[in-house]
C-alpha cells in the first residue's frame, strides 16, 4: 500500500506551478485629462441588457430621465422620461408619475399618464390609473385599469396626434360648460 508521508519515496509528484500572466500586470491608473475617445456604436439598453433599479426602500420625488431601462421597486413622484428604453414598475412600485418610454411594463401601482413609443403592458397584479398613448396595449386578466386608451399607428407623426388630443380635451370641455 502507497503512503504519501514515506520518507524516501522518490515518485512524489511535482507540485503544480501557479498560473501565470502571459504579460506582467501593470499598475492601475486613472488619468482625468480629457482624451478624444473612439464612440462606439450607439446601442439601446434593452440589447445591452443595461438596467438601473430603483429599490424597494427607495424613494425618489422629482425628473427621472436617462438612456437605460429601468426597474422600479421603489417609490417614484414627478416625471420619468426615458425614451426609447423599457421602464418596468415592479411587484413593489409605486409610481405618482407620467411616464414616457418605449415600452412600459406595470406589475405595481402606476397614477398618471404614460406615453410608450411601442408598447404598455398591464400585468395581472398591476394596476395603472391614467391614460396611455402606444401602439400597442396589452391589458392581463386580474388588472386594473381607470383611464383612456389612445393607439397611435407606427410611424404617425407625434406633433399630430397632441394637436388631435388638444382638440379633444378642448372639446371635452366645451361640453361640460354647456351641460
Amino acid at each position: 500500500m502507497w503512503k504519501p508521508n514515506q520518507p524516501g519515496s522518490s515518485n512524489n509528484p511535482p507540485s503544480p506551478e501557479p498560473a501565470r500572466p502571459a504579460t506582467p500586470a501593470a499598475p492601475t491608473t486613472y488619468d482625468a485629462s480629457p482624451r478624444p475617445a473612439a464612440t462606439p456604436a450607439p446601442q439601446s439598453a434593452a440589447s445591452s441588457g443595461e438596467q438601473a433599479t430603483i429599490g424597494k426602500s427607495l424613494v425618489i420625488k422629482g425628473e427621472v430621465t436617462g438612456s437605460e431601462s429601468l426597474y422600479i421597486d421603489g417609490k417614484v413622484e414627478g416625471s420619468i422620461s426615458l425614451p426609447g428604453n423599457r421602464v418596468t414598475v415592479g411587484r413593489n412600485g409605486q409610481v405618482a408619475a407620467n411616464i414616457s418610454a418605449r415600452e412600459i411594463v406595470v406589475l405595481g401601482k402606476v397614477r398618471g399618464n404614460v406615453t410608450a413609443s411601442d408598447r404598455v403592458d398591464i400585468r395581472s397584479e398591476g394596476s395603472l390609473t391614467g391614460d396611455v398613448t402606444a401602439q400597442r396595449i396589452s391589458i392581463e386578466d386580474g388588472a386594473f385599469f381607470k383611464g383612456g386608451i389612445d393607439i397611435r399607428k407606427p410611424g404617425a407623426n407625434e406633433k399630430a396626434s397632441e394637436s388631435k388630443a388638444a382638440a379633444n380635451a378642448n372639446s371635452e370641455r366645451a361640453a361640460v360648460v354647456t351641460v
